[in-house]
């Protein structure tokens, strides 16, 4: 469930206490989402930190709000480290994402000396500790997982990482694949269209124009099912995983996708089986993309063209609005064959990410 209010320690001194190896006058606090320079501080210390480990930024005002506003506070909870003067120097944010899980972004600005970048760094994983026992404890849990990242070749963030006591688990691919407008007729229609006894539509929308709820609960449930033999698959309710998608910049109702068999089901119903969340990936320089945030297929339903259907529809979808692009991350080390289907699809790496982990106790 979404509690009424977060389950983190808010008060950064609480949880720090003294500051040692930062310069005088430094300090801690949280930072302000009505602060309009407190948000293009942190959008800059974002987009620096991509583009010198990615070597181009992506991210904008909207990725930060999603980590600091107040809608986003209800899981999520954020420190800054200031200069004298105030200016923000080093960010960190937790997210309680599911069960058992806890989120953690970890910036420090990239033109510090290095004394003092090590203490930024230090100072957040501190926190991140301490932010893990306190989430851990509200969810009653033994061990908390802190789960974080770093761009594939970023050597500071490994080390950073390393010597507080993370491990790399894990390799991403983060793939895209280019559209061209004739490829709006891969299917008939991405509102709805059948093929070998599979019928994939989008979710159905109430006369208010809101998602129908059942549809999400299948969605939900097709997603639980799939991913529950995959790497790191820790359970989420439902209220946590449709607030947390919601939050996402680019989240959109008009692009979740279900995937029924429409043949072999009792009583002629029909039964999800495979579920695609797509969204907006918006570029200010050029045509907007799509993006697959989530593709699961029953283990059941696999090897009937299934997940290959889904992608056609975003696919498609992606073409009649104009967009050049679809992209997607995949597993590096997927048994499911994923990558085979993704790369015989026309998608390529664009770049590579690291999952690091650590196991917290609480007590």
């Amino acid at each position: 469930m979404i509690p009424h209010e977060n389950r983190f320690e808010s008060d950064p001194d609480a949880v720090l206490g003294d500051l040692p190896g930062l310069p005088s006058g430094w300090t801690i606090s949280t930072p302000d989402p009505s602060d309009r320079f407190d948000v293009a501080r942190l959008t800059h210390l974002l987009r620096a930190h991509e583009r010198h480990a990615r070597g181009w930024a992506g991210s904008g005002v909207d990725d930060v709000l999603v980590e600091v506003s107040e809608h986003g506070l209800r899981m999520r909870e954020n420190v800054v480290v200031r200069d004298e003067d105030g200016d923000i120097h080093a960010w960190g944010s937790v997210h309680d994402r599911s069960v058992g899980r806890m989120l953690f972004v970890h910036i420090v600005q990239r033109d510090l000396s290095d004394d003092v970048a090590d203490s930024c760094s230090d100072l957040l994983v501190e926190w991140a500790e301490a932010q893990a026992r306190a989430v851990g404890r509200a969810r009653g849990l033994a061990v908390q997982q802190i789960d974080t990242g770093a761009f594939e070749g970023d050597q500071r963030q490994a080390r950073w990482l390393a010597g507080s006591g993370f491990e790399k688990v894990r390799t991403w691919w983060q793939m895209s694949r280019p559209v061209t407008p004739d490829e709006e007729g891969l299917v008939a229609t991405p509102d709805r269209w059948t093929d070998r006894g599979v019928v994939f539509r989008l979710v159905r929308r109430t006369g208010a124009g809101l998602p129908d709820e059942d549809d999400l609960h299948d969605v939900h449930q097709v997603l639980e099912g799939a991913f529950v033999d995959h790497f790191n698959s820790s359970e989420e309710t439902f209220e946590e995983f449709v607030h947390r998608l919601r939050e996402d910049p680019g989240h959109r109702w008009d692009h979740w996708w279900l995937a029924e068999l429409a043949d072999g089901v009792e009583g002629g119903g029909r039964q999800p089986v495979g579920a695609l969340i797509g969204t907006v990936s918006e570029d200010s320089t050029g045509p907007d993309g799509s993006y697959v945030s989530y593709l699961g297929v029953l283990e059941a339903a696999r090897g009937r063209g299934v997940a290959k259907g889904l992608l056609r529809t975003i696919i498609a979808d992606a073409a009649s609005r104009g967009r050049n692009r679809v992209g997607l991350e995949v597993d590096a080390d997927s048994s499911t064959g994923a990558t085979g289907l993704y790369t015989s699809m026309g998608w390529v790496t664009k770049y590579v990410t690291e999952s690091w982990h650590r196991d917290v106790p609480v007590a």
